[in-house]
């Protein structure tokens, strides 16, 4: 779908999974380039053009040394090159909203993810941001020794020595145009009816190639190495999963999924339960987006380290979710989420804590109380020990309560 802008810009949505959702991504985009007008009229009234924009940026590797804020250490222990882009007079600006809890950040976020192939977020992180990231004494810090003033808008980038510079050109590109309007761009469309960068719309430059051009010869080696990593086809992987027994609802759609050869992975050499494997990979997903979470940044990385933090014994299966949930606010996994499991004394104090809490009530039936007692403990202890465990652990106590009568 294309939606048209002032001065002969234009803007395209492509990837719309139903015709039902163009009338809200069309409110959201016409939303989004009103906003974006608004902000640069805002700019203008601050004196901000095209001619007066000013911007530095700065190398900040050696302030940041010791960042509690988790992207942060992961870019310090991986050698990664810090930068500082000062925003002359930006102050507060890229908390400005654009669309339905989306604000101008994610605008330059988007265009460093998908230019200089940062994809792993957060990727950026701002002065103006309400989010806790780095310290308010290290945000001080930095301001000094890039003599930003209080009107300014710092933000910070972090890359390989091949990517950074391109990264804090795109900072740079995508603050200024902002001082202009509303850039020609191909957009792609989100679940929630939002919308995100995919790429800059090219107009006269073509990007592809001329479809005029005469036929090359593609030779029989070629042809092999290609045969070499194509995708295994749908239909084998169909008649392994029902071999495996897995819940049929997820057959289809595991055999063209991006976790597919995830699940292969994880069931052959990892030896997880081919049934877990495939409601973790598949329904769970399903089960966040109708919770209302976005799932875009849910991806093969992120799930591979989920279920490889549960095949180690750090992850019960209970918790999956919930590190998934986690996971998804976060841009990525950390083992920081995992809770500290519960040893057998605490165990045994908890079950009788909880052995107490239910003297207090009357059963109709005794049987209901193991299920209420196992409510109990698994609502306080989830992620700390698994279910079966707990169950075990229940059994075992009844059966020496018996002994001793």
């Amino acid at each position: 779908m294309n939606v048209s802008v002032e001065g002969g810009t234009r803007v395209e949505i492509k990837g719309v999974p139903k015709i039902t959702m163009i009338p809200l991504l069309t409110h959201n985009e016409a939303m989004r380039q009103w906003n974006l007008l608004r902000l640069r009229e805002e700019l203008k009234r601050r004196g901000i053009t095209p001619e007066t924009f000013q911007t530095k940026d700065f190398d900040i590797t050696s302030i940041i040394k010791k960042p509690h804020y988790v992207p942060l250490k992961n870019a310090v222990e991986s050698k990664l090159k810090i930068r500082c882009v000062v925003l002359k007079g930006f102050k507060e600006l890229l908390r400005w909203q654009t669309q339905p809890d989306t604000y101008f950040s994610k605008e330059i976020s988007d265009r460093v993810r998908v230019i200089a192939c940062l994809t792993t977020i957060p990727n950026i992180i701002n002065s103006d941001s309400r989010t806790d990231t780095i310290t308010s004494s290290e945000w001080q810090k930095i301001k000094k020794h890039v003599e930003a003033t209080e009107e300014d808008t710092l933000v910070i980038v972090w890359a390989s020595e091949d990517d950074i510079q391109t990264a804090v050109n795109e900072i740079i590109i995508r603050a200024k145009e902002a001082t202009i309007g509303i850039p020609s761009e191909t957009r792609q469309a989100l679940s929630d009816g939002t919308n995100g960068f995919e790429r800059i719309l090219p107009g006269a430059d073509r990007m592809y190639p001329d479809t005029d051009l005469p036929p090359k010869r593609i030779e029989e080696i070629r042809r092999e190495k290609i045969k070499s990593w194509l995708p295994e086809q749908f239909w084998k992987r169909q008649t392994w999963y029902r071999e495996l027994n897995i819940p049929p609802d997820t057959i289809d759609e595991l055999s063209i999924s991006k976790y597919a050869e995830l699940f292969k992975k994880a069931v052959n050499d990892w030896k997880v339960n081919p049934v877990t494997a495939a409601v973790v990979l598949i329904h769970f997903p399903k089960r966040l987006s109708r919770s209302s979470y976005v799932i875009d940044l849910i991806d093969e990385q992120m799930m591979s380290s989920i279920l490889k933090a549960y095949v180690d014994g750090k992850l019960t299966y209970d918790f999956i979710l919930t590190a998934m949930k986690i996971s998804s606010e976060l841009g990525m996994f950390v083992d920081e989420i995992i809770p500290q499991p519960i040893s057998d004394d605490e165990l045994e104090k908890e079950i009788l804590l909880a052995e107490e809490q239910m003297s207090k009530m009357k059963f109709i039936k005794d049987k209901n109380a193991v299920s209420i007692i196992m409510g109990i403990l698994m609502n306080k202890l989830r992620g700390r020990i698994s279910a079966k465990k707990v169950a075990q652990k229940i059994n075992l106590l009844q059966k020496d309560l018996k002994n001793v009568k």
